[in-house]
């Protein structure tokens, strides 16, 4: 009941409303958004973010914070006195950062003020355990905050309003999920909160962004709201799944903060790093799905970023630089994606068809692609962005023109590679063709629903659902599984495998007999097709 009333007493203040349909974290409970709707809208047209996370645990090469938990008094003493004394990212360049990040494509940097262990990186009165009082003396926030603004982009803070600084301090056991206070130490907490929130609002020129990963995030929003009206706060009062991408479109504002390993810091160590392609095709997979990336750096100790990150951001910067108006102030188109390219829409009638399966595709060789959810119009016109179509280095009696043709079964696009990008003549990242006067097949796809499961003694029952059925619009539906690795795990999951085709009864429900293997796990997503489109739901995961 308290935060129902702070909340309410919030709207009241700010003149705002909200309903039970706000959309909220996927993670964390929101009971209100006063975000304006021209911020949420900038998100919408913002196709990615840097997000860096930085702590004085760098130096360990270990996960940022959540080590302390459960971590013997031994280290936890040596982590809070020692940590900082040797504590020195005398190499961190924040311009070159910047530089970078926006050659990417991206509009923002989130940078962490204040992980969960509670070390800050601005000048903070509220506590000696902060940047400040390393040997790097110097406040690194601002220096953050002074080069993403001259690089031209937009500055974003983390903040955890967990501290376990605090908790160490006042003799509560380090946790995440049993944390007890009484009521003066509550208030203390919450005060703690406030004064930090009111330095990073008020210290630091106009925020724009801002991402809270804890409790208790409700103080923190009415501070910042407070001082800075025009902020737009993500993890807190939109949808921000982590480590994953959602299985289907959604109309809301939301992003994806995701890893460029399985770290969010630097592990010299132990990391896998995503592939360049790899990133470039989350990038596409996002906006195609009406969101953005927020993808994640970790600095070494020394503040310098590791080789590993700047290279497949220089790799994404290439292919931002060629492709670059696919993603800015786009939305969905009517299906996100068919088979193994993605689309993303600009205006009324400009569709961009990202291929993303392109590893042997060869300079010099025509594809053709048949693509089933647009139709050509009498001013239709087809281009392949970065290139002209004209002329082919070494080449020079190649016809690399773009072609179509409008079939029955949908519009035939052929189109040429012809554009050296590497100088082994390979490109492995996605072409993206232009189409250009269009229209699509149908005005709307169908609302397909995972539903649960039934476990058997052979495996599963999958259900799904076409919600506010019409039979006119599709007939039969199917599933796409796999072997559900974990969140973090499922960027490195296996392809989709696919049940057979069932028919969709009168009220849009239908399902599918799955075998598995006795205490596997299964994910799996509902799909329909819609005139030989293939229309998927959100993900789900099984038991078996």
């Amino acid at each position: 009941m308290k935060i129902v009333y702070i909340t309410l007493a919030l709207c009241f203040f700010y003149n705002f409303s909200f309903s039970q349909n706000d959309v909220v974290n996927d993670d964390e409970g929101s009971s209100y958004n006063l975000n304006k709707p021209e911020r949420e809208e900038w998100l919408r047209n913002t196709g990615a973010g840097l997000f860096i996370h930085f702590n004085v645990d760098a130096q360990l090469g270990v996960v940022i914070s959540h080590s302390l938990v459960g971590a013997s008094n031994d280290y936890v003493d040596r982590y809070f006195n020692d940590l900082p004394k040797t504590f020195n990212p005398s190499k961190f360049n924040p311009k070159e950062i910047a530089e970078l990040a926006k050659m990417a494509g991206m509009k923002y940097i989130c940078f962490t003020t204040k992980h969960h262990a509670g070390f800050c990186f601005w000048d903070t009165k509220t506590t000696d355990f902060n940047i400040t009082k390393t040997p790097y003396k110097k406040d690194m926030l601002k220096e953050f905050v002074d080069a993403t603004r001259e690089a031209g982009l937009d500055v974003g803070f983390y903040f955890s309003p967990e501290d376990f600084n605090f908790l160490r301090s006042h003799n509560i056991p380090i946790s995440r999920t049993n944390v007890k206070m009484d009521a003066k130490t509550t208030k203390e907490y919450n005060d703690y909160n406030r004064k930090q929130c009111e330095e990073l609002m008020t210290n630091y020129g106009k925020i724009d962004v801002f991402f809270i990963d804890g409790e208790p995030k409700e103080v923190v929003k009415e501070t910042c709201w407070r001082i800075q009206p025009n902020l737009l706060i993500t993890r807190g009062a939109i949808k921000t799944p982590e480590q994953a991408l959602p299985g289907a479109k959604i109309t809301q504002p939301w992003l994806s903060p995701i890893t460029m390993g399985t770290a969010w810091q630097y592990q010299p160590t132990n990391d896998r790093y995503k592939t360049g392609t790899q990133l470039i095709n989350l990038l596409i997979e996002a906006r195609a799905k009406g969101g953005s990336l927020l993808l994640n750096v970790g600095p070494k100790p020394n503040g310098e970023m590791a080789i590993q990150q700047e290279d497949r951001l220089r790799e994404m910067a290439l292919w931002n630089f060629i492709n670059h108006e696919s993603m800015d102030s786009v939305r969905s188109w009517v299906v996100a994606k068919e088979d193994d390219i993605w689309f993303t829409k600009k205006g009324k009638n400009t569709v961009y068809a990202f291929v993303t399966d392109v590893a042997d595709w060869k300079e010099g060789a025509r594809k053709n692609f048949l693509l089933r959810s647009v139709k050509s119009t009498a001013n239709t016109k087809i281009s392949v962005l970065g290139q002209n179509s004209q002329i082919i280095e070494y080449k020079a009696n190649l016809d690399v023109s773009c072609k179509y043709t409008q079939t029955a079964d949908g519009l035939e696009v052929s189109v040429v590679k012809a554009q050296r990008i590497y100088d082994d003549h390979r490109w492995p990242n996605p072409v993206v063709i232009k189409l250009e006067n269009i229209e699509p097949v149908f005005a709307e796809a169908v609302f397909v629903k995972t539903m649960g499961s039934t476990v058997n003694a052979t495996g599963a029952v999958l259900k799904g659902q076409v919600v506010d059925y019409k039979p006119s619009l599709s007939k039969r539906a199917r599933f796409y599984y796999r072997p559900y690795a974990g969140q973090v795990e499922t960027l490195y999951a296996s392809p989709w495998e696919k049940t057979v085709w069932v028919n969709i009864n009168a009220d849009g429900t239908f399902s599918v007999p799955f075998k598995g293997k006795k205490g596997s796990r299964v994910e799996y997503k509902a799909v329909a097709e819609q005139q030989k489109v293939a229309v998927e739901g959100e993900t789900s995961v099984v038991s078996l």
